[in-house]
Formats: structure tokens, sequence, C-alpha cells
């Protein structure tokens, strides 16, 4: 599934495309893709409408556009390509067909992904899509307190803590396995354990990794890719998940699972609390 830095690869990338150009039409293959409107009314209130702004909360794609907001969560496989024509392909799922001869069609070949329309809001958190969404991890509200107060007093492993969107949006699997790497932190520590000094480290980690990997367009493994067919660079740069040896410490890396996910550790240089 994209993260965070995948996420905003393909709004940067988009960004540059249709930027202030307008909606003509929008062809709707599969319904279910809209989520919270009928799609004739999706339909009607999109045509004329120019794409101003490009946002993320998290995982999901916030396209401001004059009068509303277009969200979309791409899930596991949903992905834009911009084209000159419509393409017949049974994984496309939507095309809005543009002003300039560009038609944005979405792909997603397991049709898992989904698109909300809403009128505009001062605060997107109000969107009933968000109601499960906490802060995202770059947003000025998180900081190590914060994540202390949210997981002090759970149970719950570490990893699960940070793969959860309510607590801070935008972590996923791979970025998750990473930040306790950085951490020196066994993914299944307890979080009733960490101190606030480990929450501070964990917040500073979380953005680093993430913006570091925003900056090299995300990580590709397996089905990844941006819109356009841009695919992320990080994957040079991880330091445990899917790794064979510690870069560090030389020491055979261990694949787990913690929480349902598969999960790579140092068991040298990474310590369980």
């Amino acid at each position: 599934m994209p993260e965070a830095p995948e996420v905003q690869t393909v709004l940067s990338t988009l960004e540059t495309q249709i930027k202030d150009i307008s909606i003509e039409d929008v062809l709707i293959y599969y319904p279910k893709i809209v989520d919270n409107v009928e799609v004739e009314t999706f339909k009607h209130r999109l045509i004329g409408q120019s794409f101003r702004t490009f946002n993320r909360l998290g995982k999901y794609l916030i396209f401001g556009l004059d009068d509303y907001d277009l969200v979309v969560h791409l899930r596991m496989e949903g992905k834009f390509y911009l084209y000159d024509k419509i393409c017949e392909d049974k994984h496309i799922h939507v095309v809005f067909k543009l002003n300039n001869g560009i038609c944005m069609s979405y792909h997603d070949t397991r049709k898992f992904g989904r698109m909300y329309l809403y009128s505009k809001k001062e605060d997107i958190h109000a969107y009933p899509c968000f109601k499960n969404v906490g802060y995202d991890y770059m947003d000025q509200r998180v900081d190590g307190m914060y994540f202390y107060h949210c997981i002090h007093t759970l149970k719950r492993n570490l990893k699960s803590c940070l793969l959860d969107q309510s607590i801070m949006a935008g972590i996923g699997n791979i970025y998750a396995d990473e930040i306790c790497f950085a951490l020196g932190l066994d993914p299944r520590s307890r979080a009733c354990k960490l101190s606030k000094k480990d929450c501070d480290k964990i917040v500073l980690e979380t953005r680093r990794i993430l913006q570091g990997a925003t900056h090299y367009g995300g990580t590709t493994i397996r089905s990844y890719t941006s819109s356009l067919g841009v695919t992320g660079r990080f994957q040079l740069h991880l330091k445990v998940h899917d790794q064979t040896q510690c870069k560090v410490c030389h020491h055979a890396i261990k694949k787990i699972t913690v929480s349902q996910r598969g999960t790579y550790l140092c068991p040298k240089c990474q310590k369980r609390k």
C-alpha cells in the first residue's frame, strides 16, 4: 500500500501536470469507487471545476477544486496515469477528461481505492472519511508529548502504534520497520514501556525517514509507481525492511510477524522493552 511518501510523490507529480486545469467530463466504469455521493452527483459537481491545490493527510490525496475537495485513498493498488486519449483497460475505473486534452485515469487492479467529494470546509478533519484519521505525521501538533499521551497506557506493541492511523497518519509497514530500526527498538516493545524521551525520538525519526523517502520519490517494492510511471528510489536506502543482512552490525536480519504484518528486524541492534 502506498504510504505518505508515495502519496506525496503522486500529488507532486500531478500538480506539475494538471494545476489550474479544469474537468470537462468524468467517466466512471466502476461506481463503487465513488463512496459518499451518488455517481451522477459526483460527475455533475466535478464538471467545470479546476484543480487548484494539492494536499495530503496521511495516505489520502486531497485535490482542492474551486468549490469542492476531492479526496482519494489509493488503498493497495491505486494509481493515476495521464494519457492523451481514453485507454481501453479493464483496470481503469475512473477517467477525468481535462480541458487540455489530457485524460487523468484512475487505475486499480483490486478496486479497493475510494473517492470522496465534499463541499469545502476550513477543517478537513471534519470530513467523514477522516473520522478515524489522526494528525498527519508532519502536523505541528504532533510531538513527543502528543505521541506519549496517545500510547503510554496501551499494552499494544510499538509497531501497531506506528501503524495506527488514528494516532499519527502516514506510516505503513515498510517505514514502521525502518523507524523501529532507527530507534534501536524491537517492534514488539510494549507501548506502555516507552518513555517520553523514546516518544520524542519516535516523532523525530518518523519525520526524518519519511521526508527522506519523499525526497527519493518513495519506495518501489513490488507494484508501487506514481503517476506518469515515476518509480521511487528509497528502497536503495532501506536499512532493515526486505533486507537479509544488517547494514550496521552485519548480523542476519530476522523476519517475523508482528500485528499480522511481515516485519524485519535486527536481533542484535534492536532491543525489546
